[in-house]
């Protein structure tokens, strides 16, 4: 066929490696957390900033990174994004204080603000002539996501058990460089004219930014201290700027108009509250194991592998076939009061608990909630946007998703900080602040689901016309 990449499914490689590694890189520093806690003085409140910086950046630069690769070419944004995330690797790996591995880890997730639109405009240009491979090309693409998660719980076990935690890191720097080398299977588009909205991104970032650091500080300076309420008030007006910049730009990195797709802010809403629900619970699920249960890291990440293994059965092999029999709204509303149950279920540890009585059930129970509702709340989303918006709603619940999780995180850190789990070495108080956070992130999807069966508009059958493994991006 007539202007056919011959090496599309070799492209196709490069493409689904780059997505393993992005997902990866929010899943392997889960079971390090506790060796760089001792190594580089992060008290228990901070330590979330581990994760949240990588999560803030990604989540808040998404937009303009598909904007990025729309002007410059995605091929070019593609690399410039390995680039940036090889030396945010380089920057975390040799970290030796706090606040340099917290600068490391925001620079991965611009990398990651990068790579990821990139790698989906590719996608389509290559595979986007025909339909039957579009389809095979994003279940393989779509498969990397879940199969990335899985593996940085294992390898994140792996790595600190029998080297150190800085090789969570340093593994990005072989594989990013190899990445690189095969770019030029990659087809390359010229750059076009156009104007690109920095001032929204550094609105919504900064704003998104602030938020999350508010709610960090406040159970120590105080909910209605002044600094508390400044800093959330300036967190309000950075995002309210951001909204304004948006409608009176010409090129905005999300035109208001696209908020009239029907169901694109129900679904919005519902990824928000899953991510605010499901991330607190695996960051805390870690901490427990390891700082309660006494499990080094490789344990640790090997007792996470039967979630994440159930994960990625769900969201290649059934939730596809559900979504086409059932459409979105019931799975997304089940799925959320299954993933309600599976946290409440959780929160029953104690500090003298058993894995495989206390954590390994609840887990599975959260983690088929997970599976249920990710995918159709993503296909949901994009299911009424015309063609020329598909990619636009796509970056905006992906956005959301990540927004969702680090604010989420934040405010159950500080309920669980309040409720003792800032006092390491104290069993009993340690597991009550754990408990309690995934009692609020048990509200948080309970009251989600809630809302989605109510507010949510049904529409039967599978979200229309949208490949579901291209939507798998960001579990």
């Amino acid at each position: 066929m007539e202007g056919v990449n011959p090496r599309r499914w070799w492209a196709l490689l490069v493409l689904a490696t780059a997505q393993f590694m992005v997902i990866m890189d929010t899943s392997i520093i889960g079971v390090a957390l506790p060796e760089m806690q001792k190594d580089l003085g992060f008290s228990q409140g901070d330590l979330q900033w581990v994760f949240n910086a990588y999560v803030i950046a990604f989540g808040g630069l998404l937009l303009l990174g598909g904007r990025l690769s729309d002007l410059l070419g995605a091929r070019k944004v593609f690399v410039a994004g390995w680039s940036v995330l090889i030396a945010g690797s380089v920057v975390a790996a040799a970290a030796q204080t706090a606040w340099v591995e917290i600068a490391g880890r925001a620079v991965q997730g611009v990398g990651g603000a990068l790579i990821a639109p990139a790698s989906m405009t590719l996608l389509m240009m290559l595979f986007g002539h025909n339909p039957k491979e579009l389809g095979k090309a994003m279940a393989l693409y779509g498969a990397a996501a879940p199969a990335g998660g899985t593996a940085g719980v294992f390898l994140g076990g792996v790595f600190t058990e029998w080297l150190s935690w800085p090789w969570v890191f340093v593994i990005y720097v072989p594989i990013g460089l190899a990445t690189l080398a095969a770019t030029g299977l990659l087809p390359a588009v010229a750059p076009r004219r156009g104007a690109v909205d920095v001032l929204g991104a550094v609105f919504v970032t900064a704003g998104l930014a602030l938020a999350v650091y508010a709610v960090v500080r406040a159970p120590e300076a105080g909910w209605g201290s002044t600094g508390t309420v400044l800093q959330l008030v300036g967190a309000a007006v950075l995002l309210g700027l951001f909204f304004v910049v948006q409608r009176v730009v010409k090129a905005p990195l999300m035109p208001l108009s696209v908020w009239r797709i029907p169901r694109l802010g129900s679904s919005n809403l519902a990824m928000a509250l899953l991510g605010a629900a499901w991330i607190p619970m695996w960051y805390f699920l870690n901490l427990y194991l390891q700082q309660v249960l006494g499990y080094g890291a490789f344990a640790s990440g090997a007792a996470l592998l039967p979630m994440t293994g159930l994960l990625m059965v769900f969201m290649t092999a059934v939730t596809a076939r559900l979504l086409g029999r059932f459409g979105a709204k019931p799975l997304i509303g089940g799925g959320l009061l299954v993933l309600a149950a599976g946290l409440f279920w959780l929160s029953a540890v104690g500090p003298t608990g058993s894995f495989l009585v206390d954590v390994l059930p609840a887990s599975l129970v959260a983690a088929l909630g997970m599976s249920l509702a990710y995918i159709p709340a993503m296909m949901a989303a994009m299911s009424g946007a015309p063609q020329e918006q598909a990619g636009l709603a796509s970056g905006i619940v992906n956005t959301t998703y990540q927004v969702g999780s680090a604010l989420g995180l934040a405010a159950l850190t500080a309920l669980a900080t309040s409720q003792g789990a800032g006092r390491l070495g104290d069993l009993p108080a340690l597991t009550d602040g754990f408990s309690a956070a995934f009692v609020g992130a048990g509200v948080i999807a309970g009251l989600a689901g809630l809302v989605t069966l109510l507010v949510m508009r049904g529409e039967p059958g599978a979200a229309a016309g949208v490949p579901v493994a291209a939507e798998k991006a960001g579990v």
